[in-house]
């Protein structure tokens, strides 16, 4: 598997959250990233959506340990920062359908680069 080059310093992107920092600021782009996909089971839902637009049964259904206002409170949270859009279709029953948007497609290599950070982690040090 080769691994993609990164195309900037270290530290270049630390410039546009300049210091020195008391409290997070929340025009920070990593803050506005992180604020994004906060919480349990975003990363799951995110994932799942990978896989196409899905109703929210559908979500429920492939997630079935989340309860229905986690899963509630997710999509909205991604519908607000833009990552998701959300069409509903007249009619009754009222039919919703999720799907990514393009900046929600490009939280991808985000929830990878985590998923690598996370899988070579060891166990918590005491301190």
């Amino acid at each position: 598997m080769a691994h993609q080059t990164v195309s900037y310093t270290a530290t270049e992107f630390l410039h546009s959250c300049p210091g020195p920092v008391v409290e997070p600021s929340p025009s920070c782009p990593v803050e506005i990233t992180l604020a994004a996909i906060r919480g349990r089971w975003t990363a799951l839902v995110i994932l799942e959506l990978l896989h196409g637009p899905r109703s929210f049964s559908q979500l429920a259904q492939a997630l079935p340990a989340l309860s229905d206002k986690v899963l509630t409170d997710r999509l909205t949270q991604l519908v607000e920062a833009g990552a998701l859009d959300r069409h509903r279709k007249p009619g009754w029953p009222p039919r919703v359908r999720y799907a990514l948007t393009e900046r929600g497609s490009a939280l991808a290599p985000v929830l990878q680069a985590l998923w690598e950070w996370g899988s070579t982690a060891t166990a918590p040090r005491s301190q």
